[in-house]
Order: structure tokens, then sequence, then C-alpha cells
């Protein structure tokens, strides 16, 4: 009987076995033989793709031979390592002159690495401030291998531009694009000399226009990029598949030092202007309006009667300025300049600096919930007028300060004794966001008095890495010290 059921079961486990075995025999099979057929590209895929191919390599190679490499050179001086006991006889008597040697200053050769875009066939090239910044010596070299001296036109650390010529023959010049026409995801190549590799081509799309409040230079109006911008990559072209310039590369958005998929580059039209301006002027001519400018939160849409949430909102107007000669008030809401519309405070100041000053401009405004248009003749910005500070790193980066004018005296209702500079933005994601606010009057930076957005911009060169800074402010009628710590 135990046999008969051994047998029985013996059976039964050989007949299971067998038909899983045919199961995943089956199985294996089908997918074999799925792996086993050819699997054919149309050729209509085929042509849509070599043509693509091709008309990369075109732009490519049409743009390629103007985009340089740029190596600068600066000398690094250092004082001597200075020490009373040096000029002490009795040391000097045993333990020689040689102790002398340090108190000799240092000086070395510090190299750097960029790129340039040439712009027209008298030889100026197109590069980052940051690039040619305090160099001694400029070298070119193009990419027929030819090399050349570089002299620097003029330089706008306000946008980190800079203006380099080279005096050459034959010079293959970009062909200039308009940036105001990009759309978000208009496909886009960046060529430059990342890690000093020559003539690099990435390619990518365009991800956002008018980044502001970046923190890399004064006036902001970015065009974000996924195309690859590394070390090396500033001062290179932004092309589109015109092979037009539209952009000069000039920095990353990194938490490593390497791409993140995250580039910026300056539009060319803004470009444009500084160029025309340093090589015709020698500076940057901008124009200015003469307004404190903020812009609309839901809170503030609701007490100004803004339904939409357009505009750009007046906080102050300075006096004698074009802006309070043609009747604008602290209050009104600027819709549009010249049939342009604004809702971003930046967008706003970097038309307005874009003007030619003696140029009258339409603006059209909100006040008292009525639009209504005022005629404004530009002016010319003040050399003096230091109307903004935004730090580029640090605990206060984000941070913009204007001095404190009569009128934001008045307004405010400051007592005489309340020195400083005032708050007028904060932007998201700053250290200092939720700590400092808008109106906020700085009086103090770790301890030092602050009297004018000089003093302000010189004690954020004093603030030291890794370390929390103390703030006295005058807020609500009384000063208190707030702590903005390192997170």
């Amino acid at each position: 009987m135990q046999r008969k059921k051994f047998l029985l079961s013996a059976v039964l486990f050989i007949t299971v076995g067998v038909i899983v075995g045919l199961i995943i025999s089956s199985h294996l099979n089908i997918h074999s033989t799925g792996f086993s057929q050819d699997v054919t590209i149309s050729k209509e895929s085929i042509d849509i793709l070599t043509k693509t191919n091709q008309a990369l390599s075109e732009v490519a190679n049409a743009v390629k031979p103007s985009v340089v490499n740029i190596s600068s050179t600066k000398t690094i001086r250092t004082p001597g390592f200075q020490n009373p006991f040096f000029n002490d006889p009795f040391f000097r008597r045993f333990f020689g002159e040689e102790f002398r040697f340090f108190e000799r200053p240092r000086e070395y050769r510090q190299s750097g690495l960029g790129s340039g875009v040439i712009v027209d066939k008298d030889g100026y090239i197109l590069t980052n401030y940051h690039v040619i910044k305090e160099a001694d010596e400029i070298l070119v070299k193009l990419s027929d291998k030819r090399e050349f001296k570089g002299k620097v036109i003029g330089s706008d650390p306000k946008t980190d531009i800079a203006v380099i010529k080279i005096q050459a023959e034959k010079l293959p010049v970009i062909k200039w694009g308009d940036s105001d026409k990009l759309k978000v995801g208009e496909m886009v190549l960046a060529i430059g000399n990342p890690f000093g590799l020559n003539q690099t081509v990435t390619s990518g799309i365009i991800s956002a226009t008018g980044r502001a409040n970046v923190g890399i230079a004064d006036y902001e109006d970015f065009i974000q990029t996924d195309a690859a911008i590394n070390p090396g990559n500033s001062g290179g072209a932004l092309v589109n598949i015109r092979g037009e310039l539209v952009g000069i590369n000039t920095a990353i958005f990194s938490t490593s030092g390497g791409y993140m998929g995250i580039g910026f580059a300056i539009p060319s039209n803004m470009v444009k202007v500084v160029m025309d301006n340093l090589i015709k002027k020698g500076k940057v001519v901008r124009g200015w309006l003469g307004v404190s400018i903020q812009p609309i939160t839901p809170d503030l849409a609701k007490q100004f009667d803004i339904k939409d949430g357009k505009g750009v909102l007046i906080g102050d107007v300075i006096e004698d300025s074009p802006a309070e000669k043609a009747g604008l008030k602290r209050g009104d809401v600027i819709l549009e300049i010249d049939g342009k519309e604004f809702s971003d405070p930046s967008a706003l100041r970097n038309a307005v600096a874009a003007i030619p000053p003696g140029k009258e401009v339409n603006i059209k405004i909100l006040r008292e919930g009525k639009q209504m248009n005022v005629k404004v003749t530009v002016s010319e910005l003040p050399a003096d007028m230091q109307k903004f500070s935004s730090p580029t790193e640090g605990l206060l980066k984000g941070v913009q300060v204007n001095d404190i004018t009569p009128e934001i005296r008045r307004s405010l209702s400051l007592p005489k004794r309340i020195s400083g500079v005032i708050i007028t933005d904060i932007a998201e994601g700053s250290p200092a966001d939720g700590i400092l606010a808008e109106n906020d009057i700085i009086m103090e930076i770790n301890r030092k008095k602050i009297n004018n957005v000089k003093d302000y911009t010189n004690a954020l060169g004093t603030i030291k890495k890794n370390q929390p800074v103390l703030i006295l402010v005058y807020r609500n009628g009384s000063t208190i010290y707030l702590t903005i710590p390192v997170r």
C-alpha cells in the first residue's frame, strides 16, 4: 500500500514538473522568438533623424569658428610676513639676516580660462567681465589656431559683460539674433571651452526667460537653459537653430561645481546695448526714472484695487527726478511703458535702464482704480546713485536696499536719530527671508554703523563665512537686534 502511494506521488510530481517545464519552455520560446525577430526602423524615421542630425551639425559648424578661447593671467601680490622680532638687533645677531627673507612682498601669476564670441569684423569680442577681471594679459586663441593679444575696450560688472579687441583680419563673425523672440522649449546650442576643451558644443532647450534675483549680477534678465554649461563656458555663445547669437553663457546653478541641468545666459538684446555703449562711450549709460518699485502681492492688489494683479507698484518717487517732474506719485501702479506690459520689478528696471537718456516714453499707470497715461522724459542714471544693493552670496543674499531719502523719511515718520538703509525687497529663498522684512531700517551690521548703501556694501565684505550675522533694525517705532543664523 505504501509502495502504491509512493509511486502515485512520484507520477504526480513528474507530471507537474513536465507541465511546468512545458509552460516555462513555451514562455521562453515566445520571448526568444520575439528577440530573434528583426526590429526594423522605418525609412521615414531614419530620414527625419538624419535631417535633424545634419541640421544641428550645420549650425554647429557655422558658429564654432566665431567662438574663441580666452586665457587670462593676473599678478597676485601679497605683503611679506611682518614680525617685530625681525627688527630686533639681538634676534638678528643670533639668527642672522636669513629671516629677512620672509619680510619681502610675494607675487605670483594666476591663470584663468574662458570663452568669447567674435561679433564684429574689426575684431571686437564679447565675453564675461569675470573672465577678464583684473587681468594683466589676455590671450585669444581662434578656431584656426591663430593667437592674438586681447585689449579690454570696456567692461560692465553690473551685467557681467566685457568687450575686448584683437588686431586680426578675416575674422568669422557670428550673426545677431533677437532674444526677445525666444520661446520656452525652443532648441539651442551652447558653444564654448569648458575645462579648456576647445570648441565644445552642447544642445538643449530654453527652460525659461526673464530669470532675475539669481544673485549673479545687478541687472539680471537671464535666459535659462538645460544645455550643458560648465566652467570655461563663461563668455561662450548660446545660439538658436538659425545659428544666431541669442545669449552669452555666463553661469550655472550647481551645488557640486558641475553641470546640474540649469545654466544661465545674458540675452543678446541686453548684451548689444551694453556693448554699443562700451565701444562708443567707454561706459554704459543707463536710463533712469527715479522711482522705487516693488512687486504687487495679493494683499497689495486688494488695497490698491488692482483686479488682475498686473503691474509694478511705485513705493517712492525721488525728488527732482524725471518721475516727479512728470507727475508720478507713490502708490501709482506702472502697467506699461511704450505699450510693453510689466508685472516684475526687475524686468521693468532692466527695460528703463535700456532706454536712451533724453527719450520721451509713454507710461500707462493705474491711480486710485483709474488708468491714465503719463509722458516721461528719461534721464541718465546719476553716477553716484546707488539705488540698490543685492549681495551675490552670504546670509544677506537677495536683500535689496535703498538710501533713506527725505521722502522715505517723511512717509515712514522716521525719527531724526534713525539712520541706515531701507530694505525694499527680499528675494524668496534668501537666508534673511522671514527674519528681515521690507521697510526695515538696517542701522548696524555686526555692530558696525550703517549710514548709507556704501556703508552697507562695505559691511557685507567683512562678514565671515559660516558665521551668523547680527543686525540692528528699526521696525514699528523701535529698534531690535536680529540674528541671521547659518543654515
